[in-house]
């Protein structure tokens, strides 16, 4: 278990939150969300043991691994594929070099015998006679060809190893698993196979993501982080908007009745203090008036910008009509008689697992580059 007692993050005069404490439980998935600089990813090193809390430890159980969601895509260059992956158990991946090294050895003696003897030994029980198959089957999952998995990283676009570095974190069932932004630059298909590893994952999952249907999909829990504390809410981020929401509106609700009683008490104190026969009410009103206290509505480091977009002209109701759009590159067919129209409110996602065909149907809308056959008609406001 994971365990963050009283952690404190400042940097100079600035405090990200304070005195946080919170037990991560085996099983659940935490959902760590927030604004832009609100110390989401800095919550996220504190916890793996990169940056030391200004106050305050993060524990863990005896023999527990915890894996992090590396950021460098180029840190591992210069590795094999199946090596980077199955660097998530740093133990294994170290065991398994040692063994080769004495292996190798021209002079192999009784000394190095017996050393890779007990090598073998803790081989067997991190079990590590299944690591390439086990790091196969993870690249296999993520769209990494088993032509890929004994190339060297260099030779990888960057979106693969993306997931080259998502199949490391996950490798080896690790007992604590933190991810930063998983969800980015991966196509549908992963992030579908990555929701159902993580909603039947056994260990515990701490993750940073922006991507509220992702968040709403496999965390148990919210951690919100705001108002420079962090605050757990069991459930997944629509059932946190609604309790958040609730608890806001609840507050206000209770203050404003508070100060339409202070405001009652006021005018009768003012009113009577000086009458005789009044004073001993006044009195007893001035020690009710004592006892109420506001409860502190802090401003949320949320901001929700508003942007005004002014046409130069009102738009009709049929936006965008696309007709036989078709595009082949390099002997590749990208698209083959698209059509569609936009209306007036539509609000339209395109989804495609090749995530060039998007890109060139963008450009091809906006005149970026010229289609194969083109009909694209823009609206008016006389339809």
């Amino acid at each position: 278990m994971l365990v963050a007692n009283g952690v404190t993050i400042r940097f100079g005069k600035r405090v990200l939150f304070e005195d946080v404490n919170i037990r991560f439980g085996k099983g659940n998935c935490y959902g760590i969300i927030g604004a832009n600089g609100a110390g989401k990813s800095t919550f996220l090193k504190v916890l793996s043991g990169e940056l030391e809390p200004s106050k305050g430890e993060v524990t863990i159980e005896k023999g527990e691994r915890i894996s992090v969601l590396k950021q460098d895509h180029f840190a591992y260059e210069e590795e094999k594929v199946i090596d980077t992956v199955i660097m998530g158990n740093q133990e294994l991946y170290k065991i398994m070099k040692e063994k080769e090294a004495i292996y190798a050895k021209p002079d192999f003696n009784e000394e190095d015998g017996m050393k890779a003897a007990k090598l073998e030994e803790r081989f067997a029980e991190l079990d590590g006679w299944n690591a390439e198959s086990d790091a196969a089957v993870l690249l296999n999952d993520l769209g990494i060809d088993s032509e890929l998995h004994y190339k060297y990283m260099k030779e990888l676009e960057a979106r693969q190893k993306v997931k080259v570095l998502l199949a490391q974190s996950l490798f080896g069932n690790p007992d604590v698993l933190l991810l930063d932004e998983p969800t980015n630059d991966l196509d549908l298909k992963s992030i579908n196979w990555l929701q159902e590893f993580l909603i039947n994952f056994e260990n515990t999952v701490i993750v940073v993501s922006h991507d509220r249907y992702f968040l709403n999909k496999v965390c148990t829990h919210t951690a919100d982080v705001d108002f420079g504390k962090i605050t757990v809410y069991p459930g997944n981020y629509d059932f946190w908007y609604e309790s958040s929401q609730l608890a806001l509106k609840q507050a206000k609700e209770s203050n404003k009745k508070k100060e339409e009683k202070i405001k009652e008490l006021q005018e009768f104190i003012a009113r009577f203090s000086a009458n005789a026969s009044k004073s001993k009410q006044a009195t007893s009103r001035k020690k009710s008036l004592e006892k109420i206290e506001l409860e502190e509505i802090k401003p949320s480091n949320r901001r929700y910008p508003y942007v005004d977009f002014k046409p130069d002209r009102e738009p009709g109701k049929e936006i965008l009509q696309v007709k036989n759009i078709s595009k082949t590159i390099e002997g590749e067919k990208i698209l083959d008689n698209v059509s569609f129209t936009v209306k007036q409110g539509d609000k339209i996602a395109f989804l495609a697992d090749n995530e060039n065909a998007k890109t060139v149907l963008f450009q091809i809308i906006a005149g970026e580059m010229a289609p194969d056959f083109r009909r694209i008609n823009m609206g008016n406001n006389n339809n």
